[in-house]
């Protein structure tokens, strides 16, 4: 199975209606989805609903509780955040850490810390798509659930580089005080 995890606030701002817009596509018998959060009633409602109609494939936790967020992020494969606006974002930080890789739209920080995987050479920490479009998230998952199942030794490669990164403020620091001695007369 290849599981993915969505942990956030159930706003438009997360992109979820386009996780919801491709859900039932996700859904190959192969393929686990797992929610956690709190927020919009439609989204909430939304995410019940699937969790009644792909019994034993989606699970719904319309709730945020911190241990289990940390066991979402420790056993899922993917983590998506296909956010229409993120400033920042902590979750796909969050999941690198635990190994599990990010699918997120390009925008904000997210863009900043996810770099896209390239088949060709290898290099990359998760899956991107640019334009805010149903379509491109599904082929983002469609990419990861590709190398997933048919490179697992390129997968684990991307997993044991998302956990060696180094999000510290120890490295943004030293990168600060670079630039200040940089610009400094």
């Amino acid at each position: 199975m290849f599981v993915i995890g969505l942990i956030s606030r159930l706003t438009d701002q997360k992109g979820l209606d386009l996780v919801n817009a491709i859900l039932p596509a996700l859904m190959d018998g192969n393929t686990q989805v797992v929610v956690l959060g709190t927020g919009d009633q439609r989204y909430e409602d939304a995410f019940r609903r699937f969790e009644d109609e792909y019994k034993g494939s989606v699970c719904s936790n319309i709730m945020y509780d911190e241990g289990r967020a940390h066991r979402i992020y420790a056993g899922a494969d993917a983590l998506l955040v296909p956010s229409l606006f993120e400033p920042c974002g902590l979750t796909q930080l969050i999941a690198m850490h635990y190994g599990t890789v990010p699918v997120v739209r390009e925008t904000g920080g997210l863009k900043d810390t996810v770099q896209p995987y390239n088949q060709f050479t290898n290099d990359g920490n998760g899956f991107t798509f640019d334009r805010y479009e149903p379509g491109l998230l599904l082929d983002a998952v469609n990419r990861a659930k590709t190398l997933f199942f048919t490179n697992r030794w390129c997968w684990d490669e991307m997993v044991q580089r998302d956990m060696a990164k180094d999000v510290s403020w120890e490295q943004s620091a030293r990168q600060y005080r670079e630039l200040y001695l940089e610009l400094k007369p």
